[in-house]
């Protein structure tokens, strides 16, 4: 799976994949699991960089004392919104605001997304950010179109 990163802005995020071949339902549903379950780890702020306190510990974890001040007093790292995921052919797109969630939340998709490649369904492109000039993209997203608002 190729990794290709274009215009950024975490707050107006596309996320784009090309698929080998046109995905079936069943793929299709598989690939929406995946983004809301990424999404839903986001919004409760799983990927904040600033606590990573197991990951910092290093290899041995027994009896590790893990501190919830340093966890209550590190800054939120919140996703805010995700749109649907829509399909074209062999392509899928979402669209995301990743609010304050740091760049770690873009380093577990993109491993997520690899292994999924390898397991489930061939994902050839994993596109961060941008457009596609063939799937212009509608600036005018409508509330009722987010995932994330409840």
């Amino acid at each position: 799976m190729q990794v290709q990163f274009r215009e950024f802005d975490p707050f107006d995020l596309w996320i784009w994949l090309e698929f080998s071949t046109v995905p079936s339902n069943v793929e299709k549903q598989y690939v929406e699991e995946v983004f809301s379950s990424w999404f839903f780890l986001g919004k409760l702020g799983g990927f904040n960089a600033e606590n990573l306190q197991v990951q910092e510990a290093g290899i041995d974890l027994s009896y590790m004392d893990y501190d919830t001040d340093t966890a209550d007093n590190s800054m939120m790292a919140l996703m805010h919104n995700m749109a649907e995921v829509d399909y074209q052919g062999t392509w899928a797109r979402c669209w995301f605001d990743l609010g304050t969630s740091d760049a770690l939340a873009l380093d577990v998709l993109i491993s997520t997304f690899n292994q999924f490649s390898k397991e489930y369904v061939t994902i050839e492109k994993l596109i961060i950010g941008g457009e596609n000039p063939d799937w212009p993209v509608d600036r005018k997203r409508s509330q009722a179109d987010f995932a994330g608002d409840n």
